[in-house]
Parts: structure tokens; sequence; C-alpha cells
């Protein structure tokens, strides 16, 4: 954990300004939670030329959210603030544990659920999922291995949600095939 502690700290030294800390704030406040993942999801969800990659990113959303839970639970890590004391904290401390990060693995699971939709929309999600997850370290609520086993979970989850979508999406073609509702 004492590299993680020095990378954190030189990460943060090198990019603190007040624009960084407003930035990384805001980008903070949209993975809350999944903010920004489950707004896209719902609007994914109403459209019907898109409620297919919806879903993929909805039942991906879910696998994350039930593996990182346990996986908090389970591992129980200590988060970097708590360590390092003297960090000036720029949001509210969060009081779960830290291994993995949940705000990179939403965000990664759900820009791995819009893989199917092509690069245009898989590129600007990526890239947001990627400064997401960058925040978590810049803000100090989040080790480097938490957010790289976040990034490693959410692909997991993403690529789980797309291939249930499909099991799901060929049952229900099939089953209209063949006058089963």
């Amino acid at each position: 954990m004492i590299w993680e502690l020095r990378f954190l700290e030189s990460f943060h030294d090198v990019l603190s300004c007040v624009f960084m800390d407003r930035l990384m704030v805001l980008l903070s406040w949209l993975g809350d939670g999944g903010l920004v993942w489950l707004l896209l999801c719902l609007i994914l969800l109403i459209r019907p030329q898109t409620r297919r990659l919806g879903l993929s990113m909805a039942l991906s959303l879910a696998f994350e959210l039930v593996s990182c839970s346990l996986l908090k639970v389970v591992v129980a890590r200590p988060r970097p603030f708590t360590i390092e004391r003297d960090v000036a904290l720029l949001v509210d401390p969060p009081t779960d544990w830290s291994f993995p990060s949940g705000h990179t693995a939403s965000s990664f699971a759900a820009a791995s659920a819009l893989k199917d939709a092509g690069w245009k929309a898989t590129l600007p999600a990526a890239i947001l999922a990627s400064l997401i997850a960058l925040s978590r370290l810049y803000l100090f609520v989040h080790f480097p291995s938490d957010v790289v086993a976040g990034l490693a979970l959410g692909l997991v989850c993403g690529w789980l949600g797309r291939y249930c979508t499909d099991v799901i999406w060929r049952l229900s073609r099939h089953g209209k095939d063949r006058g089963v509702a």
C-alpha cells in the first residue's frame, strides 16, 4: 500500500489546481451511484430501437452492483484517506470499503455494454469511464489497485450483460417465431 499512497500523492501534486479540483469533483459526482450510466440506460430502454442495448447496460450494471458490493465486504480494504490522514478531501468521505472502485466498475460495465453499438457510442463512454476512474484517484478515495480491479470487474460485468442479453434476445425471438410469447 505504501507505493500506492506515494503514487496518489504524486498524481495529485502534479495535477492539483482549482480547475482540476472542480473537474474531478464533477466527474466523480457523475459516477455517484452510477448516475450518468443509469440515466443513459433509461433513455436506451425507453426507445424501441435501442432497447436491446439498454437491457445489456441494465444487466451489466446489475451484475456490477452485486459483485462489487460483495467484494467490498469480503476484502474490507480501508480507503487511502483513512491511512493518510493529512489529506484534505474535496468530497464527502465515502463510508464503505475501498476495493474495488464501484465508480470505476459501474462506468466500465456500462461502457463495455455499449460495445455492440459501435465505436461512436463506445469511445465517448470509455473516455468518460476513464475520467471518472482517474477522479477517484485524484480525490484520494481509492488506491490504484482499487481502480484497476474496478476496471476489470466492469469489463467482465459488461461482457456478462451483453452475453445474457444475447441469450434473452435469441430466446424471445425464437419463442415469437414458434408462436410462444
